[in-house]
């Protein structure tokens, strides 16, 4: 057991139970059972790492926003599961592949719901499976709506998975800029050979891209053109499952 991370939920705990007020040292320190020095530590700790911030007049210690932007985020993830579902339904009826939800968790994507293609030959996929959003559709989707920076801190972690994965910052971030403007991404064959898709990302009522919701399939089926074709039903999908997030942003059109 990490005793030193265990002490530092168990004043974050502390102090979010304050609603609001600001706490002293010497209180939190009672109340967790710490020296001052140890109570001391950790909060310029939880202070460094934006969870925690001290009142310039009292002295005292609060939460910040980051608590709520966390559990929002948590919460967003688990309803857009249980709202996804008919929009998924729909997108597969519509394209004949298979069609997933994911989110997105570091430097990969989580599928949290997945319908298969009704096709003999079809993309491989489990829900709770994992896939490096750097190189799918449903990934590069939510990576082009994060932070500037979310991308940089990875770097040392872009792998090569086939010929087609991008593992520079250079090219990822000119490919997520694209994405950024069209509104939706595309996988050639980046994670897995002969296999691609096409995602657009699904926003919550804070603005903020929770999801990605794609389709996926093999690259002689789904073709070039054909991604192409099929990227405006994605994106209405999305856009559809997003309005019932509560967002009421724009997504992009296609041009035809």
């Amino acid at each position: 057991m990490d005793k030193t991370l265990l002490k530092g939920l168990m004043v974050l705990e502390s102090v979010s139970r304050l609603e609001g007020r600001a706490r002293s040292l010497e209180d939190i320190a009672e109340r967790v059972g710490l020296t001052r020095s140890n109570a001391h530590r950790t909060l310029q700790t939880l202070t460094h790492a934006g969870y925690i911030v001290r009142d310039p007049e009292s002295g005292g210690y609060r939460c910040t926003l980051k608590m709520f932007e966390l559990g929002a985020q948590q919460l967003a993830s688990m309803d857009v599961r249980t709202l996804g579902a008919p929009f998924l339904r729909s997108l597969a009826h519509e394209t004949g592949e298979t069609v997933h939800l994911s989110v997105l968790e570091g430097l990969d994507v989580v599928y949290v719901d997945k319908i298969e293609s009704p096709q003999p030959i079809r993309a491989y996929s489990v829900i709770g499976g994992r896939a490096p959003a750097y190189a799918v559709a449903t990934g590069k989707a939510l990576l082009a709506f994060q932070p500037v920076d979310y991308i940089s801190q990875y770097e040392n972690l872009l792998q090569k998975h086939t010929s087609a994965t991008r593992t520079t910052l250079d090219l990822l971030r000119q490919e997520l800029d694209q994405v950024s403007r069209s509104g939706y991404a595309i996988n050639r064959g980046e994670w897995r050979d002969g296999v691609g898709g096409v995602a657009a990302p699904v926003f919550s009522g804070l603005d903020r891209p929770v999801a990605a919701l794609g389709i996926s399939g093999p690259l002689d089926r789904l073709t070039e053109d054909r991604m192409h074709e099929t990227a405006q039903l994605v994106m209405d999908a999305a856009q559809a499952l997003s309005r019932q997030m509560g967002y009421q942003g724009a997504y992009a059109k296609i041009s035809t």
